[in-house]
């Protein structure tokens, strides 16, 4: 018999690169050792959790030597939730890695020629940069080894972040370092009062208990949106709940809330109640004003997805009389954005409510130019579409991590527009749709943006020509 994975350990290894996840890459004769909170330069005693054929993961217990791009991690949660995981690497080094992860994958996966490749351009805010944080209620809350071992009672109540790979464990978060305030402060209080007043908070493996989720959205217009999820309608306590809030936070513009009662926390198909204020926040950029419902989609880093539409706009190169397709739309951000460029543009997204609240924004800021159309991008995007509303000159996309469905870049391959400029989240799955284009499609250049700092996440533009 081996010896078990945790009885392995490899020592004085360098860590050489960055690899997917936030993991660190090291080396041992041909094997990779993917490594957990290490950064590269740092040299590393490592201790095994799992062993493949082709590669090992593992974490450091020993540390040699420390690299010259490591800084303190400004959060003591660092290294137990599962968000940040690159705020112990120094925010040049973060660029690095990112602008390198775009080229990789276009050259790996993609295996394109790509004409010019700018610098990343970076976020001028590293930390409290988001307008969006999800937190969860759990009634498991991740402790801590010496909490274990302590004969103490604990409070096993959390309102936080999961736990990497653990989806029944919460580490209970106090202070968040993502979010501008009041959004620490809305949070406490809605933990304080529930745990007060013996509210329970739910129970993902049983389904049980009243308090689900709460989602908090903040926007430079100065509005606040706060929404709880509840696993039931226990009338009173939501009442009193919510009161509360609204009087000890008067500033929320929106105070919503959900029950569901569904096995997940998902509530684009249930209904949202307005307990207080409006049922929506309004968000403002390049004059143009931006209606945000809950379920609506908008880029979490508000400043740079003001960068990222301009890069768009500049790849485009509109001339002013061109018919624009937008697809995966969300709220008609990009669309409303680049209208006043363009002859027409046509947004397209799966959530109809999105749809409902772009046509809203374009009517709000006067645009008369576009068109919105809800439905499963797949079958909506198809030939009958073209020939009722004209063949594109430009395509704009911006799909999911996932990236484009095969039918939609098989009808892109028809119709054949003169540019598609391709936004992503994901550069493997923005690779994958662009080599299949490839025959048809040159990458003229590309642009990595840095949309969420601390983290290991990119996202790219790319402006496809065609030949």
């Amino acid at each position: 018999m081996g010896r078990r994975n945790k009885d392995i350990t490899l020592y004085n290894l360098k860590i050489e690169s960055v690899a997917a996840e936030g993991k660190s890459i090291a080396r041992t004769g041909e094997q990779v050792v993917f490594v957990k909170e290490a950064v590269p330069g740092d040299v590393v005693d490592i201790r095994v959790t799992r062993k493949k054929k082709s590669f090992m993961e593992g974490y450091p217990i020993l540390y040699h030597t420390y690299s010259d791009k490591r800084v303190e991690p400004f959060c003591e949660h660092f290294g137990v939730c599962g968000g940040c995981k690159w705020q112990h690497l120094d925010y040049e080094a973060q660029l690095e890695y990112k602008h390198q992860q775009v080229v990789d994958n276009l050259q790996r996966i993609g295996k394109v020629e790509i004409g010019k490749t700018y610098p990343i351009l970076r976020s001028e805010k590293t930390k409290k940069y988001r307008n969006k944080l999800e937190f969860t209620f759990s009634n498991k809350r991740w402790l801590k080894k010496e909490e274990i071992q302590s004969e103490e009672p604990l409070e096993r109540n959390a309102l936080g972040f999961h736990i990497p790979r653990l989806f029944d464990k919460i580490v209970d978060i106090e202070q968040c370092h993502l979010m501008e305030e009041p959004t620490n402060k809305i949070k406490n209080v809605i933990r304080k009062y529930a745990l007060e007043n013996g509210i329970s908070f739910f129970d993902i493996r049983k389904q049980t208990g009243l308090l689900r989720t709460l989602m908090i959205r903040i926007t430079d217009f100065g509005e606040i949106m706060v929404l709880v999820q509840f696993a039931q309608n226990d009338v009173e306590v939501i009442k009193n709940l919510l009161s509360h809030v609204r009087a000890t936070i008067p500033e929320i513009t929106s105070l919503l809330y959900v029950i569901n009662n569904k096995g997940n926390d998902t509530f684009n198909d249930l209904e949202v109640i307005t307990f207080g204020g409006k049922d929506h926040i309004i968000e403002e950029m390049n004059g143009i004003k931006f209606k945000i419902d809950p379920k609506s989609f908008y880029q979490t880093n508000s400043a740079q997805a003001h960068n990222l539409y301009q890069v768009v706009a500049d790849f485009a190169d509109f001339k002013g009389d061109e018919l624009v397709y937008d697809l995966y739309t969300g709220t008609g951000t990009i669309a409303n954005f680049c209208a006043s460029k363009v002859g027409k543009i046509i947004g397209l997204e799966y959530v109809p409510e999105a749809i409902e609240d772009a046509k809203e924004n374009s009517s709000f800021n006067n645009i008369s130019n576009t068109d919105f159309f809800a439905g499963d991008m797949k079958d909506l995007l198809n030939e009958a579409f073209i020939e009722k509303h004209g063949k594109p000159d430009v395509v704009i996309t911006d799909p999911p991590r996932a990236g484009m469905h095969e039918n939609v870049v098989d009808l892109l391959m028809k119709v054949e527009p003169e540019k598609i400029v391709y936004v992503s989240c994901n550069p493997a799955t923005q690779a994958r749709d662009i080599h299949l284009m490839s025959s048809k499609y040159t990458v003229e250049k590309i642009q990595p943006v840095d949309m969420f700092p601390q983290t290991h996440h990119v996202e790219n533009v790319a402006l496809l020509v065609l030949k």
